[in-house]
């Protein structure tokens, strides 16, 4: 089978290798979609996120479904040729925080595409079947990758605790930003702001209901959200960008006793604020580790129509083509929202 490995920062071979066999309780899986996700950007840039360094080839990409190729003993259930959605999170099930409720939070989590872990981007993958969801026939592999970034942005809102009528602020309009945007609209948020430096992601935002939308470039961003709420702010902003200085703008744009929520990924690592102004405003800031328990709800939601993933995918190439999603979703050029990589 062919498999995509990052061999160093910004260079990908494209290798031969054997397809993996199903232990018990395992699925091989044929990978159909992958989603180029931020988190990858940074590996295929940089080699690492934070303290978590790439020391041998990597195989990249943890958004993803395909379909069931071959079952393991003692997998019940599953049928081979059903359309699956994988959770690329791999917790050990027996730690304080996995029998909380709380596998995010596993003291032992592995998870696919992250050292030393492999990902999806290749032709085929093992799983185990507990982490695989049935997908309804109608959709699409490219829309079953989506599933994992939808979860994020379910996760977020569930920390959110969003009631009718809040005011919501989401700074950050790659895929997971719009995500929540239009399930802050679902749950029937008012008045909805977004901000970015692209207009391309700025008219998608409109489009999945944003009455202000601001380029942070061009505009100041607290200055037109003060005049949006009557200088009274948002009650929650969610911080989608994982900018240098997105955080700050995310506790300037919250109302006083507002809601901050962190899900971008800081490239350098490193959380920078001004403290007084959380302080003063007795701002409530939680931070999103990945998502948990989503794939059931995330997929009826999709199934509902209740949120728009086709919309989201901007451009689909081959695995051939890889190297050049990488560099597209980099750059963050040609319009590109989400990049998905289709065999």
């Amino acid at each position: 089978m062919r498999a995509a490995y990052l061999v160093e920062p910004r260079r990908v071979s494209i290798l031969d290798v054997p397809v993996p066999e199903p232990g018990p309780g395992e699925v091989l899986v044929r990978v159909r979609a992958v989603g180029i996700c931020r988190s990858d950007v940074h590996y295929y840039l940089h080699g690492r996120i934070g303290d978590t360094v790439m020391r041998e080839p990597l195989i990249m990409g943890h958004e993803f479904a395909g379909e069931l190729a071959v079952l393991g003993t003692g997998v019940t259930g599953p049928q081979v040729g059903d359309k699956v959605a994988v959770d690329p999170a791999i917790s050990c099930g027996h730690c304080e925080m996995c029998l909380g409720g709380h596998p995010n939070l596993c003291r032992h989590i592995r998870f696919m595409s992250t050292p030393p872990d492999q990902g999806a981007l290749a032709e085929y993958v093992l799983a185990s079947a507990e982490r695989c969801f049935e997908l309804p026939p109608e959709m699409t592999f490219a829309e079953g990758a989506m599933l994992e970034p939808l979860g994020v942005a379910l996760h977020s809102m569930r920390l959110a605790k969003l009631l009718i009528g809040d005011t919501v602020a989401v700074v950050g309009c790659g895929p997971i930003g719009l995500l929540i945007l239009q399930l802050a609209q679902a749950s029937g948020a008012l008045d909805l702001a977004a901000s970015d430096k692209l207009d391309y992601r700025l008219e998608c935002a409109r489009s999945y209901g944003a009455s202000l939308a601001v380029n942070v470039q061009r505009e100041d961003t607290q200055a037109a959200v003060a005049a949006f709420t009557a200088k009274r702010g948002m009650d929650i902003v969610f911080e989608a960008a994982g900018g240098s200085d997105t955080l700050e703008q995310a506790i300037r744009l919250a109302r006083a006793g507002g809601t901050v929520i962190l899900a971008g990924i800081p490239e350098s690592d490193r959380l920078v604020m001004t403290a007084g102004t959380a302080r003063r405003k007795g701002l409530t800031i939680k931070l999103v580790r990945r998502m948990k328990h989503t794939y059931p709800r995330a997929i009826a939601l999709a199934a509902a129509g209740k949120v728009d993933l086709v919309g989201l995918v901007t451009h689909r190439l081959p695995l051939a083509r890889v190297g050049e999603a990488f560099e597209l979703a980099a750059a963050e050029r040609d319009g590109v929202i989400k990049a998905v990589i289709e065999m």
